[in-house]
């Protein structure tokens, strides 16, 4: 086998990964389309642990620079991997999008998950700029400001949650049902900052350089409105990228890789996950690179017995 291990991903499990591969002196392979993950757009990042402030382009940077300083590590940058498959002879084949295949003895995805938009005008040109897709991450970015938030589960309710000790107004849209736990729900009704549009819906973000306001429809009577906000919190629930596996591994009904948390084993021997792609509960930088980190260690054992 050329590798003794292919990362997929290069948020921050991926480089974390390709670090501790790297320190174990794994033979190893990192493909990723970029680097830095869904922070890449965050303007001021502020919970990652040991730097009190960065952007995530410059988080993105900074991890690739690190990446590279590793000897054992090989870097296939501006590619997706699009299948993975279990060969005869033992290992995987991983087959690149551009048609480059490579072949390993284990697999470590860290492929994470893209973020269900709304599609509507003005989302993508203020992502980052007041759009934001995690309140957990993002809410104290937001002291004293007016926002608003879509969705109707349980992350948009946990959501409006973590936005309360810092807004000082939250506007929640629901297009139909609340669908979330009935106790946080109880819980953030509680709360005299919180607005319930129900059911509407945005149809469209503005502004000029950073999110201003919205634009909104009542579903029920058809009543169309504007509103002034200073941001846009979309928690309507993320798509794992795992299509590349579908087949070799268990996934749960929302598509999530299903892992032993203790290990980062996938269903499929020799092949592990970790970060966002998984059924992991927290869904965060810092827990994805340890998750990784973890999933490293586990492979390095796996390799000393095969």
């Amino acid at each position: 086998m050329p590798y003794d291990l292919i990362i997929i991903g290069g948020g921050p499990g991926g480089v974390a990964a390709g670090i501790y591969a790297a320190r174990k002196k794994l033979k190893t392979l990192l493909v990723t389309d970029a680097f830095g993950g869904q922070s890449v757009v965050s303007l001021d990042i502020q919970n990652f642990i040991g730097i009190p402030s960065i952007s995530g382009y410059d988080l993105a940077v900074a991890f690739e620079k690190q990446l590279r300083a590793q000897k054992d590590v090989e870097i296939i940058l501006g590619d997706r991997a699009g299948a993975v498959e279990k060969i005869s002879k033992g290992g995987f084949r991983v087959k690149t999008e551009t048609g480059k295949e490579f072949e390993s003895k284990t697999v470590l995805l860290t492929c994470g998950s893209v973020r269900r938009k709304l599609g509507i005008p003005g989302e993508d040109e203020f992502n980052g700029r007041g759009v934001a897709y995690c309140a957990t991450c993002d809410a104290p970015l937001f002291k004293g400001k007016r926002v608003a938030l879509v969705g109707g589960g349980n992350s948009a309710l946990e959501g409006v949650r973590d936005l309360i000790p810092h807004a000082s107004e939250i506007w929640h849209f629901v297009r139909g049902e609340i669908k979330g736990d009935p106790l946080t729900l109880e819980k953030v009704s509680k709360s005299g900052k919180v607005k319930l549009m129900k059911p509407a819906e945005i149809t469209e973000i503005i502004g000029k350089d950073s999110v201003e306001g919205i634009r909104y429809r009542k579903n029920d009577t058809g009543e169309t409105g504007e509103m002034a906000v200073d941001g846009v919190f979309i928690e309507i629930g993320w798509m794992p990228s795992a299509a590349m596996v579908k087949g070799l591994v268990e996934v749960n009904a929302g598509g999530e890789i299903i892992v032993d948390h203790k290990t980062q084993k996938t269903s499929c021997e020799g092949l592990w996950a970790a970060g966002d792609v998984t059924d992991a509960l927290y869904k965060q930088n810092n827990t994805s690179m340890g998750d990784a980190v973890k999933a490293v260690l586990n492979i390095n054992d796996w390799l000393h017995r095969n």
